[in-house]
Protein backbone atom coordinates (compact mmCIF):
# COMPACT_ATOMS: atom_id res chain seq x y z
CA UNK A 1 0.00 0.00 0.00
CA UNK A 2 2.84 2.38 0.75
CA UNK A 3 4.68 1.48 -2.57
CA UNK A 4 1.31 2.39 -4.41
CA UNK A 5 0.69 5.70 -2.47
CA UNK A 6 4.34 6.76 -2.73
CA UNK A 7 4.42 5.82 -6.52
CA UNK A 8 1.19 7.93 -7.43
CA UNK A 9 2.48 11.36 -5.38
CA UNK A 10 5.94 11.07 -7.54
CA UNK A 11 4.11 10.53 -10.51
CA UNK A 12 1.56 13.63 -9.63
CA UNK A 13 4.77 15.69 -8.48
CA UNK A 14 6.21 14.89 -11.78
CA UNK A 15 2.95 16.00 -13.39
CA UNK A 16 2.99 19.39 -12.49
CA UNK A 17 6.05 19.78 -12.79
CA UNK A 18 5.50 19.01 -16.43
CA UNK A 19 2.70 21.23 -16.31
CA UNK A 20 4.41 24.08 -14.97
CA UNK A 21 7.31 23.85 -17.94
CA UNK A 22 4.73 23.65 -20.19
CA UNK A 23 2.86 26.77 -18.91
CA UNK A 24 5.71 28.24 -18.87
CA UNK A 25 6.58 27.83 -22.33
CA UNK A 26 2.65 27.94 -23.87
CA UNK A 27 2.83 31.35 -22.02
CA UNK A 28 5.66 32.59 -24.01
CA UNK A 29 3.90 32.68 -26.94
CA UNK A 30 3.39 35.63 -29.36
CA UNK A 31 0.37 36.84 -30.25
CA UNK A 32 1.27 36.25 -34.12
CA UNK A 33 2.23 32.89 -33.10
CA UNK A 34 -1.70 32.36 -31.62
CA UNK A 35 -3.07 33.94 -34.39
CA UNK A 36 -1.36 32.01 -37.02
CA UNK A 37 -2.09 28.65 -34.95
CA UNK A 38 -5.82 29.87 -34.73
CA UNK A 39 -6.35 30.73 -38.26
CA UNK A 40 -4.96 27.19 -39.54
CA UNK A 41 -7.01 25.24 -37.21
CA UNK A 42 -10.22 27.56 -38.41
CA UNK A 43 -9.26 27.04 -42.30
CA UNK A 44 -8.74 22.91 -41.58
CA UNK A 45 -11.96 23.13 -39.44
CA UNK A 46 -13.72 24.39 -42.39
CA UNK A 47 -11.88 22.54 -44.67
CA UNK A 48 -13.65 19.54 -43.29
CA UNK A 49 -16.43 20.28 -42.11
CA UNK A 50 -19.25 22.55 -43.93
CA UNK A 51 -21.58 22.99 -40.59
CA UNK A 52 -18.72 24.52 -39.14
CA UNK A 53 -18.34 26.84 -41.88
CA UNK A 54 -21.43 27.56 -42.30
CA UNK A 55 -21.80 28.86 -38.07
CA UNK A 56 -18.75 30.70 -38.83
CA UNK A 57 -20.51 32.75 -41.69
CA UNK A 58 -23.41 33.66 -38.63
CA UNK A 59 -21.25 33.47 -35.42
CA UNK A 60 -20.87 37.20 -33.94
CA UNK A 61 -17.64 35.73 -32.54
CA UNK A 62 -15.41 32.51 -32.61
CA UNK A 63 -12.55 31.61 -30.14
CA UNK A 64 -10.20 29.14 -31.31
CA UNK A 65 -7.91 27.42 -28.71
CA UNK A 66 -5.69 25.40 -31.56
CA UNK A 67 -3.36 23.46 -28.52
CA UNK A 68 -4.53 22.53 -25.63
CA UNK A 69 -2.33 20.02 -23.74
CA UNK A 70 -3.92 17.90 -21.34
CA UNK A 71 -2.75 15.40 -18.50
CA UNK A 72 -3.15 13.84 -15.40
CA UNK A 73 -2.90 10.69 -13.14
CA UNK A 74 -5.74 11.22 -10.02
CA UNK A 75 -4.96 15.10 -10.63
CA UNK A 76 -5.06 16.71 -13.89
CA UNK A 77 -5.00 19.44 -15.82
CA UNK A 78 -5.08 21.12 -19.37
CA UNK A 79 -3.66 24.79 -20.35
CA UNK A 80 -3.43 26.27 -24.04
CA UNK A 81 -3.99 29.63 -25.46
CA UNK A 82 -6.27 30.64 -28.32
CA UNK A 83 -7.27 34.01 -30.16
CA UNK A 84 -11.35 35.23 -30.39
CA UNK A 85 -12.27 36.20 -34.29
CA UNK A 86 -14.45 39.00 -34.65
CA UNK A 87 -15.10 39.57 -38.87
CA UNK A 88 -11.96 37.59 -39.33
CA UNK A 89 -10.07 40.03 -36.97
CA UNK A 90 -8.59 39.25 -33.97
CA UNK A 91 -9.96 41.24 -31.15
CA UNK A 92 -8.59 39.65 -28.19
CA UNK A 93 -6.50 36.76 -26.20
CA UNK A 94 -7.68 34.18 -24.21
CA UNK A 95 -6.25 31.38 -22.24
CA UNK A 96 -7.87 28.29 -20.88
CA UNK A 97 -7.19 26.37 -17.54
CA UNK A 98 -8.73 23.12 -16.13
CA UNK A 99 -7.78 21.43 -12.67
CA UNK A 100 -9.68 17.87 -11.99
CA UNK A 101 -9.70 15.62 -9.67
CA UNK A 102 -10.72 11.85 -9.73
CA UNK A 103 -9.86 8.81 -11.35
CA UNK A 104 -7.77 9.52 -14.80
CA UNK A 105 -4.90 8.55 -16.52
CA UNK A 106 -3.01 9.87 -19.34
CA UNK A 107 -2.35 12.96 -21.61
CA UNK A 108 -3.61 14.36 -25.42
CA UNK A 109 -3.16 17.15 -27.18
CA UNK A 110 -6.04 18.37 -29.10
CA UNK A 111 -7.57 22.14 -29.61
CA UNK A 112 -11.36 23.17 -29.95
CA UNK A 113 -13.27 25.96 -31.61
CA UNK A 114 -16.53 27.73 -30.10
CA UNK A 115 -18.80 29.54 -32.14
CA UNK A 116 -20.45 32.17 -30.43
CA UNK A 117 -24.02 32.74 -32.35
CA UNK A 118 -25.99 35.86 -30.35
CA UNK A 119 -23.99 39.27 -28.26
CA UNK A 120 -25.87 37.88 -25.13
CA UNK A 121 -23.27 35.08 -25.26
CA UNK A 122 -20.64 37.03 -26.05
CA UNK A 123 -21.31 38.98 -22.81
CA UNK A 124 -19.94 35.71 -20.75
CA UNK A 125 -16.74 35.59 -22.22
CA UNK A 126 -15.78 38.87 -20.57
CA UNK A 127 -17.88 38.31 -17.26
CA UNK A 128 -15.82 38.65 -13.97
CA UNK A 129 -12.42 37.32 -13.77
CA UNK A 130 -13.05 34.49 -16.67
CA UNK A 131 -16.22 32.43 -17.92
CA UNK A 132 -16.84 28.94 -16.33
CA UNK A 133 -17.94 26.66 -19.46
CA UNK A 134 -21.15 24.71 -17.83
CA UNK A 135 -22.04 28.12 -16.12
CA UNK A 136 -23.72 30.60 -18.03
CA UNK A 137 -25.08 29.94 -22.01
CA UNK A 138 -25.57 26.07 -22.90
CA UNK A 139 -23.14 24.97 -25.21
CA UNK A 140 -23.52 22.25 -27.81
CA UNK A 141 -20.64 19.93 -28.38
CA UNK A 142 -20.46 19.15 -32.23
CA UNK A 143 -19.21 15.90 -33.25
CA UNK A 144 -18.25 14.74 -36.92
CA UNK A 145 -21.44 12.87 -37.58
CA UNK A 146 -23.47 15.53 -35.90
CA UNK A 147 -22.16 18.26 -37.77
CA UNK A 148 -23.53 16.54 -41.19
CA UNK A 149 -26.93 17.40 -40.00
CA UNK A 150 -26.29 20.50 -38.55
CA UNK A 151 -27.54 23.35 -40.53
CA UNK A 152 -27.68 27.52 -39.70
CA UNK A 153 -31.28 26.83 -39.64
CA UNK A 154 -31.56 23.72 -37.33
CA UNK A 155 -28.84 25.09 -35.63
CA UNK A 156 -30.42 27.30 -32.25
CA UNK A 157 -28.10 27.23 -29.48
CA UNK A 158 -26.31 30.09 -28.50
CA UNK A 159 -22.50 28.22 -28.50
CA UNK A 160 -21.03 25.49 -30.41
CA UNK A 161 -18.11 23.75 -29.64
CA UNK A 162 -16.06 22.04 -32.21
CA UNK A 163 -12.80 19.55 -31.37
CA UNK A 164 -10.03 19.46 -33.66
CA UNK A 165 -6.98 17.93 -34.03
CA UNK A 166 -7.11 15.14 -31.39
CA UNK A 167 -4.02 13.60 -30.76
CA UNK A 168 -2.85 11.07 -27.30
CA UNK A 169 -4.56 8.59 -24.93
CA UNK A 170 -7.17 10.11 -22.14
CA UNK A 171 -10.97 9.22 -21.93
CA UNK A 172 -12.78 12.00 -22.86
CA UNK A 173 -13.35 15.52 -23.59
CA UNK A 174 -15.09 17.44 -21.54
CA UNK A 175 -15.68 21.19 -21.37
CA UNK A 176 -17.32 21.16 -17.95
CA UNK A 177 -15.15 23.02 -15.37
CA UNK A 178 -13.08 24.78 -17.98
CA UNK A 179 -11.98 28.13 -17.53
CA UNK A 180 -11.46 30.83 -20.11
CA UNK A 181 -9.80 34.23 -19.09
CA UNK A 182 -8.98 36.59 -21.16
CA UNK A 183 -5.03 37.54 -21.65
CA UNK A 184 -2.64 39.90 -22.53
CA UNK A 185 -0.44 39.38 -25.46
Amino acid sequence: MKHVRLTAILFVLAFVAGVCAFENQAGAATAREIDLKARMTLDNLYANSPAAKALGEKAVGILVFPSIIKGGFIVGGQYGEGSLLKNGRTVGYYNTVQLSYGLQAGGQKYGYVLFFMSESAMSWLDKSDGWELGVGPSIVVVDVGAAKALTTTTAQSQIYAFFVDQKGLMAGLSLQGTKITKINK
